[in-house]
């Protein structure tokens, strides 16, 4: 076996374990996680049967506790709309959000996000996020107040029913102000405002016309009632998630805070909530609030309710005297440029973190703000990936040139190669000598080969966090069939392409493996004739190993997403186009059409005698 072939072998090798493992990891569904999930969920269930939560701001926690636990359930399964019908309402809208406030309890429990739709086609149902408790999948955000240790004062809870204006609204340019009197000398004011996006602001204030003074704690929460469903990738973290000053980043899966049931951190600032892949709710104190910041899970009927919170220090009211806090809510799409404008205008500590850059944020998050920017220029991200993919090119053009013409000098010198097999046998050490010997002389490095393909596997890794978390490559559209880059190819040849009305995907078990579209094919052509530039090893196991590497790359490749593949293919053809010019300029011959041709040309064999 020859160095280089040796070399090129290694890197496939290396590249696609890499491969892999990175589709096992993030392609494969963690269904032994979930199954464990199930089960520890079903015996908790057992062994507290009928148990139920109350509803948030019915108990007082004492001072330096975490705020209540928000539960509650309906006598019966409502819907959407008859939980929503419950109590009376404030209407929400935004250029970017409608929904309501419930008068009852205060709560922000109704939101839908109008420029994100279930589906590519326009026509489906647009995102909802936030929904009722009562109803199905309740997940809402409330604010308020708790009393101090011992104290016996009555504050708004769950059940408190807020006074609004006539005629209220809550828009970008009308905030929304409730009002509550505990008839006890205590007048609670609530101020609700929001932006053209995403972001609440929640001013709570409290006028003390009694004698004494009091002492009332601020906490926010979001709640979400049962476990939802989760794409369950091992890349992508779906749960609770907050940073504190103290703890840093959390990322709690729903299983992991069913097990440990509460986590408590103490933090100055911060922010914390519940996020899915692309959407998020999270509650935000003051950047220099000191709260206890708490992720929890609380059994409520036949679920379970997850919970952050936070519950601020003491604030003291006294007689005569006003008191005030906020706090904010951001609860919607997580854009990376939104994310970012709100981490630098509110001064939220690295609340970019919503966002799942992964490890290597250092080379995703950059990434993805270039092909940002390209975009829009150019307006399609499909575009985008390809210039991008070019400028990479450019980039590693340098190291890339070495390595390839170090290639193109080691064809160069096999025929002496071939020669020094003849002449030392099984001679390995001696043989290895001479081999090294030339390499030194015509400066060639032995592992030149591997350099193209390593170079391309963190970018390749970054691209795929990239198709994958950031929304806005959700549905975005390339050319033709390609309406969603974040998705695989629809298209399969196995029924032509569509033009047989019969879905491969639904066949058992085996059905994944038959959705084979027309870009994975076009990649693994891509690959194959980069292989093909290379002369065909005389060993006739290395000469099986490549060329079955690109057919096995094409499935493989298959189900990722249809962007990841594109870019991969147009990183094939450069590849194929940089390394020929750098052979002719060489004095290598190119062997790409002679390699092609003995496929379907077959070689006479020389008669005998």
């Amino acid at each position: 076996m020859t160095s280089e072939n040796r070399n090129m072998i290694l890197a496939i090798v290396m590249s696609m374990a890499v491969l892999i493992a990175w589709q096992f990891f993030s392609g494969v569904p963690q269904m032994e996680q979930q199954r464990q999930a199930a089960q520890q969920q079903a015996a908790q269930q057992a062994a507290a049967p009928g148990q139920a939560g109350s509803e948030a701001g019915s108990q007082a926690p004492a001072p330096g506790t975490a705020a209540p636990t928000a539960a509650g359930t309906a006598p019966r399964a409502m819907t959407r709309a008859e939980a929503l019908a419950r109590t009376p309402r404030i209407a929400i809208e935004t250029p970017s959000v409608i929904g309501s406030v419930a008068l009852r309890g205060g709560r922000i429990d109704d939101l839908s996000l109008k420029g994100y739709h279930e589906t590519v086609d326009n026509s489906s149902p647009i995102i909802v996020l936030l929904s009722p408790s009562g109803g199905p999948n309740p997940f809402y955000a409330e604010f308020g107040w708790v009393p101090g240790a011992g104290a016996n004062v009555a504050v708004p809870a769950g059940d408190t029913l807020w006074t609004a204006p006539e005629g209220a609204r809550l828009t970008p340019e009308t905030p929304l102000v409730l009002t509550w009197d505990n008839g006890a000398g205590l007048t609670f004011r609530r101020t609700l405002s929001i932006d053209a996006n995403y972001m609440f602001h929640v001013l709570d204030e409290v006028d003390n016309t009694t004698a004494e003074p009091v002492a009332l704690h601020p906490y926010a929460l979001v709640s979400r009632h049962g476990t939802p469903h989760t794409l369950g990738y091992y890349i992508l973290h779906e749960g609770l998630i907050g940073v504190t000053s103290e703890g840093g980043l959390h990322e709690i899966k729903y299983s992991a805070i069913a097990e440990s049931r509460s986590q408590t951190f103490p933090s100055v600032g911060g922010w914390l909530g519940i996020t899915d892949k692309y959407w998020a709710a999270t509650i935000i104190p003051g950047s220099a609030e000191k709260v206890q910041a708490r992720f929890s899970a609380a059994q409520n009927g036949n679920d379970l309710t997850y919970q952050t919170d936070f519950l601020g220090d003491a604030v003291t009211v006294a007689p005569g005297a006003k008191a005030s806090t906020d706090g904010r809510l951001f609860a919607g799409a997580k854009v990376v440029q939104l994310v970012d404008g709100y981490q630098a205008q509110y001064n939220i500590d690295r609340f970019d973190l919503l966002i799942d850059w992964g490890w290597f944020y250092f080379i995703t998050k950059p990434l993805f703000l270039v092909i940002d920017w390209i975009y829009r220029f150019v307006g399609n991200f499909g575009v985008a990936i390809l210039v991008v993919t070019v400028l990479l090119k450019g980039i590693f053009f340098p190291l890339a040139n070495k390595s390839y013409a170090s290639m193109a000098k080691m064809k160069a010198v096999q025929p002496e190669i071939a020669a020094l097999r003849e002449r030392y046998g099984d001679d390995r050490v001696k043989l290895q000598q001479e081999m090294m010997a030339i390499y030194k002389k015509e400066k060639i490095n032995p592992v030149a080969g591997c350099l193209p393909i390593l170079i391309q596997i963190p970018v390749f890794f970054a691209l795929y966090k990239v198709l994958f978390v950031t929304i806005e490559m959700r549905h975005a559209p390339f050319f033709g069939w390609i309406r969603d880059l974040s998705a695989p190819d629809p298209t399969t040849i196995f029924n032509l392409f569509g033009l047989i009305p019969w879905d491969p995907g639904t066949v058992p078990v085996i059905g994944h493996f038959l959705m084979l579209g027309v870009w994975p094919i076009i990649m693994g052509c891509t690959m194959w004739a980069q292989m093909k530039l290379n002369p065909a090893p005389p060993d006739p196991t290395q000469k099986m190993i490549f060329d079955w590497m690109p057919l096995v790359f094409t499935f493989m490749l298959a189900s990722f997403a249809s962007g990841l593949v594109i870019y991969w293919a147009w990183n094939n053809t450069l590849s194929v186009l940089q390394q020929s010019i750098i052979m002719r300029k060489n004095g290598v011959k190119v062997e790409l059409w002679d390699n092609v041709k003995s496929i379907f040309v077959r070689t006479k064999k020389p008669k005998a005698g």
